[in-house]
């Protein structure tokens, strides 16, 4: 498997020299240019390696097949990788390294700029210790979101292509844009992918496998205020700043990001904007169980109605939205997708960790399009941030995890 891991590495440092930064302000589908310039790469790639229906459309999402070597009516099973990294961080001109055989101590980036990769505040590195991690020079993101994703999945089919004894059947991947801005589904083809069921290669750490995820919603509060000269502002002035901060008070702290865990839900403050005559405040609502998502919601207008009794009629209106829903409720009909994962991992040296997507995935949206889709992991870790990295020895545990699923089909007693 030595041709395998360097084949990967290879790729893999390939692929992150491309800028595909999602961009949440453009209406262009890809929002930015650089996906398709990367999508236009692979297509080719997907090509020289002897892919079939290798398919580019017009909004940078890629399909393509791997025949099948056997004449048995078999499922047809996907996997799918997104081609943008996260505008939290930039994903230009990213310079990856090669620490080999980590030493389980601190990695310095940039010894100039004093950015480290601590262990103090980064203690899950030194699960690495042995491995060869690809970093960043902590000026970018690296990437590993979902690059080491696709990277993985192309290696996979290309290590079957050059196996055709290995008995399997149809298998489809495609690659899409913008799922670091939550359009990366909007534009699927789920027909033209033909897919009984399909896995996102996007997940984190080494063995999870998940198939729940955050219902989740916004919230937009528009609060119009009343300004006068402050001079003469009393019983006149309705301060717009004021409401905003009144607004946040009311709204459990507890129950926010940096408080809650596991299954918790949350409410996110995303932003406070304007000034004393107006203002807005935004916020993002999360959790796994529908009947406490749905009160979340409920809660948001509650908090208007409150604030327009205490600061007046109209102060405040409120926009609330539904984004996605937990893919649980059409994972479970047909476990055995998950069986096969965690079978398919084992086989790989891999620990299953079935866990709950504090997030969500591209296959929240495609396992209500029809299209059931649980996600694996990636093998990247610290996503969205220049202290990003990802274990070699992991991506191609991920890659063999792929390669034992497209085997495993055939064993199915469906």
């Amino acid at each position: 498997m030595k041709e395998l891991r360097e084949n990967l590495l290879k790729r893999f440092l390939k692929y992150v020299t491309f800028e595909t930064t999602s961009q949440d302000d453009a209406s262009s589908v890809p929002t930015s240019n650089g996906q398709m310039v990367f999508a236009r790469y692979l297509e080719q790639e997907l090509k020289d390696i002897g892919l079939e229906d290798v398919i580019l459309d017009e909004k940078g999402y890629l399909y393509a097949t791997l025949p099948a070597t056997t004449n048995k009516e078999l499922p047809v099973v996907g996997f799918i990788s997104h081609l943008d990294t996260s505008p939290d961080m930039s994903g230009k001109d990213v310079k990856p390294r090669v620490v080999s055989n980590y030493d389980g101590k601190d990695i310095v980036l940039d010894k100039e700029a004093n950015i480290v990769l601590s262990t103090k505040e980064f203690p899950e590195v030194m699960a690495y210790k042995g491995d060869d991690l690809v970093v960043t020079d902590g000026h970018t993101l690296l990437g590993a979101d979902d690059k080491a994703g696709i990277a993985e999945i192309v290696s996979a089919v290309e290590y079957l292509l050059k196996h055709p004894e290995i008995e399997h059947g149809k298998v489809r991947i495609a690659f899409n844009p913008d799922e670091e801005i939550g359009r990366g589904a909007h534009h699927f083809n789920v027909p033209l992918f033909g897919c009984n069921w399909a896995y996102t290669v996007d997940g984190s750490a080494e063995g999870e496998l998940e198939f729940e995820n955050f219902n989740a919603g916004s919230a937009l509060f528009t609060i119009q205020g009343r300004n006068v000269h402050p001079g003469y502002a009393k019983g006149k002035m309705i301060n717009a700043l004021r409401v905003a901060n009144a607004i946040v008070d009311i709204i459990p702290m507890q129950e926010s990001p940096e408080e809650t865990e596991g299954y918790e839900g949350f409410y996110h403050l995303m932003s406070i904007n304007g000034g004393v005559d107006s203002a807005s405040v935004s916020y993002i609502i999360r959790d796994h169980d529908r009947a406490k998502f749905e009160k979340r919601l409920e809660f948001m207008y509650d908090v208007a109605v409150t604030m327009n009794k205490f600061y007046g009629s109209g102060t405040v209106s409120v926009d609330v939205k539904e984004q996605y829903r937990n893919m649980r409720e059409k994972v479970e009909p047909c476990m055995h997708i998950i069986e096969l994962a965690k079978s398919a991992m084992e086989q790989a040296g891999v620990v299953p960790q079935v866990k709950p997507i504090r997030g969500g995935t591209d296959g929240a949206q495609l396992s209500f399009m029809g299209l059931p889709c649980p996600n694996l992991f990636a093998g990247g870790i610290n996503f969205h941030s220049r202290y990003e990295f990802v274990s070699l020895q992991v991506m191609e545990k991920a890659t063999n995890t792929v390669v034992k699923i497209i085997e495993g089909v055939k064993n199915l007693n469906l």
